[in-house]
């Protein structure tokens, strides 16, 4: 049956393809849009080194090696805190990484971790060197949050918002969703909330940069802290597969527990009470803000439901069809 035309502004709707071929290849977009944003991530940091008076050739070395590890790290993540998404159910699926499934908490560690030996064994500032890619990295995962409206990946709970994302009921199986949302086709677009706030993150550690003065590394540390304090929203409109501990998803706790580490890592790295006062009250009312949107979230019937707009039953849903299999279960 051909599928029904869409009304604009109704809803985003699900991508027509999750990659393209070039020859026998097939480029799937999700690991298109990290490549993307990694060039971008190194380009950034490097302009950011020379203005800083570091030496901008440092980076490649770094990203030689932290990348990899970045991967690695987020991929061991993944595969621990959810072993029931690996796919495929081989013995070598806790490795195909090219089917999805990277966590970045893990990542994020790994690659901190390797990236500052490198830093430190050419003889340069660590602090420095972390201040100048903090918002390199949110840029680069704003990039990759759009390989994730092609995965169909990271949504949110039903939702009948003009700028609710259609999730094809091949994705919706996949996603491993509650049953009682598998009736809806649209969703909250998370990861498009997550876009939005990583760029905007990154351009305010951008202006603190330039209007405080703020130790090394302290714009790491408020990286960390704002990224995680907004995770903690997100965690709780998600509704996709994940491990969960005391009735709540497992990756809300590890964003409050990061966010705390963020907050007490950039208190002591400053040590102009001044600044660390004007900038932790503009860091506290942006997590209390996630906060109080995320409380508002629980226990509220959801939107789709409650109007019944672009609720459609799974049977005979008409937006559904195939997902490659590579595009399920990645991007946590």
């Amino acid at each position: 049956m051909a599928r029904p035309a869409l009304a604009l502004g109704q809803y985003i709707p699900s991508p027509p393809a999750s990659g393209f071929h070039i020859g026998p290849a097939f480029i799937h977009f999700y690991g298109l849009m990290y490549v993307v944003g990694i060039a971008l991530a190194i380009y950034i940091t490097r302009r950011r080194m020379a203005a800083a008076g570091g030496d901008p050739a440092l980076v490649y070395d770094v990203a030689t090696w932290g990348v990899p590890a970045g991967i690695i790290g987020a991929r061991i993540y993944f595969d621990v805190t959810t072993p029931f998404d690996i796919t495929p159910h081989t013995w070598w699926g806790p490795f195909a990484v090219w089917n999805g499934g990277l966590g970045i908490p893990g990542g994020l560690l790994a690659g901190a971790l390797v990236g500052a030996w490198r830093v430190r064994r050419s003889g340069a500032s660590v602090g420095v060197f972390m201040d100048a890619v903090a918002p390199a990295l949110l840029v680069a995962q704003a990039i990759g949050r759009i390989g994730n409206y092609f995965d169909q990946q990271l949504f949110g709970k039903p939702s009948s918002l003009p700028w609710a994302v259609e999730i094809t009921r091949a994705a919706r199986l996949g996603g491993g969703i509650p049953a009682q949302y598998l009736r809806f086709s649209t969703f909250q677009p998370s990861f498009l909330y997550e876009l939005i706030f990583d760029l905007a993150w990154a351009a305010v550690l951008v202006w603190l940069g330039h209007h405080r003065k703020i130790r090394p590394p302290g714009l790491f540390a408020l990286y960390v802290t704002g990224y995680f304090g907004y995770r903690i929203f997100e965690e709780t409109i998600r509704v996709d597969s994940s491990a969960y501990f005391l009735g709540l998803r497992l990756n809300f706790f590890v964003a409050i527990t990061m966010t705390l580490v963020g907050l007490v890592w950039f208190a002591v790295s400053q040590r102009n009470r001044a600044v660390m006062k004007g900038t932790a009250a503009l860091v506290i009312c942006g997590l209390l803000s996630s906060a109080a949107a995320g409380c508002s979230q629980q226990g509220r019937p959801d939107a789709a439901a409650a109007h019944g707009r672009h609720a459609v039953d799974a049977v005979g849903d008409p937006a559904s069809r195939s997902l490659p299999e590579q595009a399920l279960a990645a991007g946590r």
